[in-house]
């Protein structure tokens, strides 16, 4: 967890380079492995640093998600060093489809990444049991279900 002065300063730092990624003006990034890895870090891992609490954290989730199996489909991950595929392969972990969730399960496993494969294991179970994450639920304006209110009030919840 950061502290809100370092919220700030990764904003104006990060936020306009966010911004280009999203407007879609940086997309000639994806033309290479490192380029890929970089505009995928840009769209997954700095709006939820930047907009943390907010329904702007996931904001570009969609595009990250979509950059990462572009190099996926072009072996762009294969040419990178198996740690850094770790942030290639993490907006798959974060996308609330199954079948994203599925791939980011396969993926880290095929790459011996076995931190990240327990995470993307615990959150693919989450997608399975619920088709969603619920702890992003009142972030995103989205009514929770008995069962989820159960689960965010128990010792297991991940809560982001």
């Amino acid at each position: 967890s950061s502290t809100p002065a370092l919220d700030d300063t990764i904003r104006s730092q990060f936020e306009p380079l966010w911004r280009k990624a999203a407007a879609e003006e940086l997309d000639e990034w994806k033309e290479t492995s490192e380029g890929c890895l970089a505009l995928t870090i840009v769209l997954d891992q700095l709006p939820l640093n930047m907009f943390r609490g907010t329904a702007e954290s996931f904001s570009t989730e969609h595009q990250a998600v979509a950059t990462a199996k572009q190099a996926i489909r072009l072996g762009f991950d294969q040419r990178l060093p198996v740690e850094r595929r770790a942030f290639l392969y993490m907006p798959l972990m974060h996308s609330e489809s199954l079948a994203d969730q599925e791939l980011s399960v396969g993926l880290f496993e095929a790459a011996g990444l076995e931190n990240n494969l327990r995470f993307a294991r615990h959150h693919r179970e989450l997608i399975r049991k619920f088709g969603r994450f619920p702890h992003r639920n009142r972030i995103l304006r989205r009514q929770s279900t008995p069962e989820e209110i159960d689960y965010l009030s128990s010792k297991e919840a991940f809560l982001g």
